[in-house]
Parts: structure tokens; C-alpha cells; sequence
């Protein structure tokens, strides 16, 4: 394909953009830095809520409209204009939050701008620390009438854990869907996302193209987990991280390097510049 014939191109941050440093390495900037310059728009695609993602946008001084809570919300980066939201019907919320309690499970709620944990556990302070992201701690009770719930999250770090999330998928299966994201920066954790049924990343990037007025052929997307499998199956090039998931690299068009040498550029040189 010709260079310059992809107009948008949508990256994941975490194993995609960002390693087990955290950080966006300088070769990388570079190449997108290069892209944006030669005319192509970056939209970032993550499971990360839009708070969680306005240091990344910062840096690599990204306006335009990104794709957040796996698909849940296309918006603007100062959610000044939201294109595309699905919420969490107000009843799953309360069956999601009866569920939890049930079988002592730690339920996180988002809203577009807020983050609910109903005590402090070790997610809550990753998201701290790694996110900068702060929960707000409270009593769940009629929370699912008092805010619009974008998205549900359970982490996993362990078999027990694993357990109940298995327990809470399949008690739900019929109201939720589940996808799972995960971070080189915490190996071995799971960070299992519960969203309205109709939510993926793959609808989300349909919403967003129309908006911008570009043919799905004209966007490049690069992934690496489970829950990039939608997203690579809808955009004109998918690109599979080398660290992507077997399912992911089945997918897809072009397999690149890993996160921890730059596979992100690699193929930002290879199809954009």
C-alpha cells in the first residue's frame, strides 16, 4: 500500500505503546511525532479510562478523539464531545453490585470521569500509582442511580481471584460483556473489564471513522491483547504486537516486534512514513 493511504491510525497503550518501563520510549515519539507531521491522525484505543489516559495524550501531545474503556466511550480528550457512549444498564449495575457483595468480590465502577472501589485493595492503588488515578472509596448502595456506569472492573491476580471473576462472568453472562486486558508492567494480573453488551473496541473504531468521514480502509490499527481482537478485525491493516497473543497474531495482517523494542515504530516506518 502507499504510503500516506492511512489516514487514522489507532494504537493501544498498554504492550503496545507502553512496556514493563511504563514509558513511551524516545523512538517511538519519534515515529509518531512523524506520522502526525506527514498528516495521519493517532487515536489511542485502551481499556484505560479517559483519566487514565490524559498523561499519555499529553506527551505525545494528542488532541482529537480517542477510544476509551475498551470501546465504552469515543470522546474527545477533554470530553467536550462525546461521539459514541454505552453505558451499563442502571439494573446489571445493581445485579453486579449484589453478585460482588455476595461472594466477597471487589467490583470497581467507572463513569467517564469518576472511579468507585467500595474499600482500598491493591488495585486501588495500582491505579494510584501507575494510572494516577484516585477511587473514589464509597458505600455502592443506589450508585447505579446517582451516576451513568460506562464500565466494571474486577482484577486478578491470583487463583482464588480468578475463581470468582469466573463465577461472576458466568452468574452475568447474559447482561455483561467480558474482556481482559493486561500490562508488562504487572505480569500475571488480569484486569477483566464488564461493559455493556453491545461494546468493543472494533464499534468503537466504526463510530469514530464515520465521524471523522474515513473508510475503515484508511485506518491502521496496532494491538497486542484479547481485547484488540475486534479492533484489528475492523481496520483496512491490523498489526499484531510480537508480544501479541497467539489469537491476535492469527488475525492479522503484519506481525511487528515487541513492546520492549519499539514494534510500534518498526511499523510506523514500514506503512506510514
Amino acid at each position: 500500500m502507499a504510503p500516506n493511504h492511512y489516514k487514522l491510525l489507532v494504537i493501544d497503550i498498554d504492550g503496545t505503546l507502553v512496556g514493563s518501563s511504563r514509558r513511551i520510549s524516545d523512538e517511538n515519539k519519534r515515529a509518531l511525532a512523524k506520522a502526525r507531521k506527514s498528516g495521519v491522525r493517532v487515536a489511542l484505543s485502551t481499556g484505560r479510562s479517559l483519566k487514565s489516559s490524559l498523561g499519555i495524550s499529553k506527551e505525545l501531545s494528542l488532541d482529537s478523539y480517542h477510544i476509551f474503556f475498551d470501546g465504552a466511550l469515543v470522546s474527545s480528550i477533554d470530553l467536550a464531545e462525546e461521539i459514541y457512549v454505552q453505558p451499563i444498564d442502571r439494573a446489571v449495575v445493581r445485579r453486579m453490585v449484589e453478585f460482588a457483595r455476595s461472594h466477597a468480590i471487589d467490583l470497581e465502577l467507572f463513569t467517564t470521569t469518576r472511579y468507585f472501589s467500595e474499600r482500598e485493595t491493591w488495585s486501588t492503588g495500582a491505579h494510584r500509582r501507575f494510572f494516577g488515578l484516585e477511587a473514589t472509596i464509597t458505600d455502592f448502595d443506589g450508585l447505579w442511580e446517582q451516576e451513568r456506569i460506562v464500565k466494571g472492573g474486577l482484577v486478578t491476580a491470583s487463583s482464588d481471584e480468578e475463581t470468582k471473576a469466573t463465577l461472576f462472568r458466568t452468574h452475568l453472562a447474559d447482561s455483561i460483556h467480558f474482556s481482559q486486558a493486561r500490562t508488562p508492567a504487572f505480569p500475571g494480573v488480569v484486569f477483566n473489564n464488564l461493559l455493556a453488551p453491545q461494546v468493543s473496541k472494533g464499534r468503537a473504531l466504526e463510530a469514530l471513522a464515520a465521524h471523522l468521514g474515513l473508510s475503515l480502509d484508511e485506518v491502521m490499527a496496532v494491538g497486542d491483547g484479547s481485547n484488540d481482537i475486534s479492533l484489528l478485525a475492523t481496520a483496512g491493516l491490523a498489526v499484531a504486537m510480537g508480544n501479541a497473543r497467539d489469537e491476535l497474531k492469527a488475525l492479522a495482517d503484519f506481525v511487528t516486534g515487541d513492546v520492549e523494542h519499539n514494534g510500534l515504530a518498526e511499523v510506523i516506518v514500514r506503512f506510514l512514513l
